[in-house]
């Protein structure tokens, strides 16, 4: 499921007349909830810009898509710019390079979660939302905070360095999620430390960057809302023992008849 439209194929699936009959997977970044988006849901339209300037044909896409969710409805508001081309032979007009991206509406792909993950947590990672597609090497450094605070808090590790609180929970996750973890951190470093040689730049895309943002809402699901949706179960099941235990005592004897 994705939060808001951000490749070119959605984008271009979305912008091109999604018929009734077609379908895409969505979820709504306000309730969260998975839906299956049609024709229906979704409004776009493009611009042609053919100003003479100094950067050349440019060309707008923007798109609508309203949650279904009778209980929400609230729409989003995507834009991407491309370079625009003219390709013979009738000099018709087509999209090239994408130049830029803006969620106007949200302005982050953040997903709401429980006040009961720490305040500090949940800052870093709406924060790296909010600037993923800004300056994603800011962004991925943010992950990387994010995910270092949640192992401090959820596993009460604590050592000096990243790298060593990582190693410290190898064996307390499974080794695809700790491979991912240990890749959150690599990527991370890129922004927040400065290579030896001054002069090698590392560059962090937009699309790796949201790579990291979701990671970090998988391991909030399932280090943080899991673990609190298992003890509220566990917490109703020992309730509702209590219950027809009192019901029990409160119930009056039946004395068998005696002939």
């Amino acid at each position: 499921m994705v939060a808001i439209p951000t490749c070119r194929r959605y984008r271009a699936k979305v912008n091109n007349k999604l018929e009734a009959w077609q379908t895409l997977d969505w979820t709504c970044p306000f309730c969260n909830r998975d839906a299956t988006i049609t024709g229906h849901n979704v409004a776009s339209g493009s611009n042609m810009f053919e100003l003479t300037n100094s950067e050349g044909l440019r060309r707008l896409f923007t798109t609508f898509v309203v949650c279904p969710n009778p209980k929400c409805k609230k729409f989003t508001l995507t834009a991407w710019m491309y370079e625009g081309v003219r390709v013979p032979p009738h000099n018709e007009w087509r999209e090239s390079k994408l130049l830029n991206k803006w969620s106007l509406i949200p302005r982050s792909r953040a997903q709401s979660f429980p006040d009961y993950i720490p305040k500090a947590v949940l800052a870093d990672y709406n924060e790296a939302c909010l600037i993923c597609e800004l300056s994603p090497k800011a962004s991925a450094t943010l992950s990387r905070r994010c995910l270092q605070g949640m192992i401090r808090d959820f596993w009460k590790v604590k050592k000096p360095r990243l790298v060593d609180e990582i190693a410290a929970i190898k064996d307390k996750v499974e080794q695809l999620t700790w491979q991912a973890i240990e890749a959150v951190r690599k990527v991370g470093n890129i922004g927040a430390h400065m290579e030896a040689d001054i002069n090698v730049i590392v560059d962090v895309d937009p699309q790796e960057a949201e790579l990291l943002i979701g990671l970090i809402e998988s391991l909030l699901k399932d280090w943080y809302v899991a673990a609190e949706n298992r003890k509220a179960h566990l917490n109703a099941l020992v309730q509702l023992a209590a219950d027809k235990d009192k019901e029990k005592k409160q119930s009056p004897k039946v004395k068998s008849a005696t002939n």
